[in-house]
This record gives C-alpha cells, structure tokens and sequence, in this order.
C-alpha cells in the first residue's frame, strides 16, 4: 500500500515508515496552527514565536498517532498477528497487519488499544497543562499541551465511530463477529457502515463547501473517499480469505481447458477457438505434451492480413516458470503473485503435464459466487 514510504526507525521490533503525502498534512497542520489558533490565543508574538510552536505542537500530534498505533501493535503481537510496519501518511498513521486477528476477542482488543491510547494521552496532557498553568512556567507551553488533550480527546472519539475500517467499526465487526460466529458476514455489516460514513462525509464536504468553506469541504471529501474505498477493500480482503482458506489451486482451476495444435492457423484460432469459446488465450499443445501458450498478446503482434498463413506453432509463447504452477499451490500464495507480477493467466502442470489453467476472471467469479452466497445468508 505504501511503496514509496520512507523508512525512519525500528522501536521496539516495529518498522516506522512515513509516507511522501506525510509533508503534506503535515505541512498543512504547522500553518493553520501558525497563522490561526497560536495568533488568536497567543496575541502580541512574533511569527517566528508562532512557527515554533505551531512545529512543535504538530510533531507532538504525530507522535501521538505513533503511540495510538503502536498500540494496536503490541496488543496485535501478544495475538500473534504479525505487523509489517507503521506508517505515517495523509490521513494520519496505520498500523499495516499481515494476517487478520484469529479470534473477535483478539479483534476487539486490538480496534480498543489505539482509541484507549489516545484518551490516556488526552488526560496525560490535559493533567499537564494544568499543572503548567497553575504554576506560571509558560503559557505557550500551556496552549501547546491544551491543544494535545483536545486533539488526542477528538482523534479517540472519532476513531470510535462505527465504521470499518476505523476503530470502532472493527469492535463492531468484533461484537458481530462474537454474537454470529461468521467473521465474513461482520465485516460486511461493519464495511457497509463504513461505505454509509464515507458516503456521509462526502456529502457533508460538498455542503460545507457550498456554505463557503472551499478548504474543510475539500478534506471531508477526501477523507469520505478514503473510508469509503479502505471500508470496500477491507471486505473484498475478507472475502477472499475466506473464500480460498486452506484451498489449493486444484480446487479452483478450469479443468480439461480448450488445448490448440501449433498447426492451426491464427485465423483459426481466433474463429474456430477464441469466438467460438470466448477465451482470450490457449494451452499450445503437441502429442499430447505442453509446450507453450498463445494468447492476445501474441496475436497483436502479428499484422492481421498474415493470420490466415502463419500457424501457432511459429509465434506462440513458450514455457515460462512464470506462468506454470502446480496443483497444490495454496490460492493465496497464488493471489499474492498475482498482485506482485500482474500475471493474469497461469497454466497448472504436473510432471509435464496439463491439468488445468487459472485466470484472474476464474477467481473473481469464485469470489463473486461466494459473494452472492452471502448476499443471500444477510
């Protein structure tokens, strides 16, 4: 998900990323703070007065995410779920799992620890400022934590609605989870809740923006697309670990596939075998034994007035270990090469021999069976 994130450290096992759209927000946060909320409640500084505490105010709410995050991260770890890192970016932080959390009891303390994190900070340095306004040391220092409490007060709460994929829609995927025993059907309650907040904030930012607040609607918008796609994904995820878990790829292949002969000629194949079964490539096979492939791709390089005199065999794409597997691969190894490669059609061989074929289609459409199955148990 982020590519092209930057690594800073490692703290306590976990890698810590920040992602290039980080400058951006973060950039936005030190000139609202400079040019609005320190001028307003700090009156009478200089701009460079308000640049430094607007800097060290923003850098105190990203380490906040940090712990909020880390959080989730070290609860997730005692459940055995594995994080690959954390990562700052535009939105704020994320704590990037590598499998999902065994049980909705292990779920529910996991979403809770990063919201619990933010409130035990909010009252951290609400107790501070306190303290530093009873004692006179610095009222910029007071403003400063004031403002932590607040955002750290207003990141918990918010964090707290249910929506999937934020905080409190995966303690409701965790309740749903727990009442049904069907983790599938949870987080499809919970990401179309998900799929309604991030519809809500959309609407919201296109309202504020014609009520004349052209810059939070822009940012309502854009967070209203981000939940909405994240609560899309976070299903479409499930989905597939549940349709494919413990499956190989001999329970999802087309068996006993169309196979063409090197003799045929291109003209035929797309006539008599592409048409004909509305399939965009083909096993090449001779004597009974595979030898390659042929598909649009190759045919695309051929001009189309020579189809009818060349014949597969003269221009068909050989064996490549890229695109033969076998049978017993696990699906998700395969789905994971897929995202890695952008192959979309394997060839499944044993011993030299054919046993199917598995496409990108093939597998949507087990996912979409699987969908409609669920569709129907809602």
């Amino acid at each position: 998900m982020f590519s092209n994130a930057i690594r800073l450290f490692d703290l306590d096992g976990f890698e810590i990323k920040l992602d290039p759209s980080w400058f951006l927000i973060a950039g936005l946060i030190t000139w609202t703070l400079a040019t609005q909320y320190f001028p307003l409640t700090l009156p009478d500084q200089t701009g460079t007065t308000y640049l430094v505490l607007a800097i060290i105010a923003m850098l105190g709410f990203f380490s906040s995410l940090l712990l909020h995050e880390l959080a989730h991260s070290v609860v997730a770890r005692r459940f055995g779920v594995r994080i690959k890192a954390i990562t700052l970016f535009l939105f704020g932080g994320m704590a990037e799992l590598e499998n999902e959390p065994p049980s909705a009891m292990s779920e529910l303390w996991i979403a809770a620890a990063g919201p619990a994190m933010s409130f035990a900070l909010a009252f951290a340095f609400w107790v501070l400022s306190g303290m530093s306004q009873a004692t006179g040391v610095s009222e910029a220092a007071t403003l400063v934590l004031v403002y932590l409490a607040v955002i750290n007060m207003v990141l918990a709460i918010f964090n707290l609605v249910p929506a999937f994929p934020m905080d409190g829609g995966r303690i409701l995927r965790a309740y749903l989870w727990h009442r049904n025993g069907d983790v599938l059907q949870a987080t499809k309650t919970a990401s179309q809740s998900g799929v309604f907040f991030g519809y809500a904030l959309i609407a919201l930012g296109i309202l504020a923006a014609f009520q004349g607040g052209i810059g939070s609607g822009f940012w309502y918008v854009l967070i209203g697309f981000f939940v909405l796609g994240a609560a899309k994904s976070a299903y479409q995820n499930q989905l597939m670990q549940s349709t494919f878990a413990g499956k190989t790829v001999s329970a999802v292949m087309i068996r006993n596939p169309v196979e063409v002969s090197p003799e045929l000629t291109l003209s035929e194949f797309v006539n008599q075998v592409m048409l004909k079964h509305r399939i965009s490539f083909a096993p090449v096979v001779a004597d009974g034994v595979l030898i390659g492939q042929i598909d649009r791709d190759v045919l695309a390089a051929i001009d189309r007035d020579n189809w009818t005199n060349t014949r597969i065999g003269d221009v068909f794409a050989g064996l490549d270990v890229a695109v033969t597997i076998p049978p017993d691969m696990p699906v998700d190894k395969l789905m994971t090469q897929i995202a890695q490669t952008g192959t979309r059609k394997f060839l499944v061989v044993e011993d030299h021999k054919l046993l199917g074929v598995v496409t990108l289609a093939n597998l949507i459409g087990h996912l979409h069976s699987r969908d409609g199955v669920t569709a129907r148990a809602l």
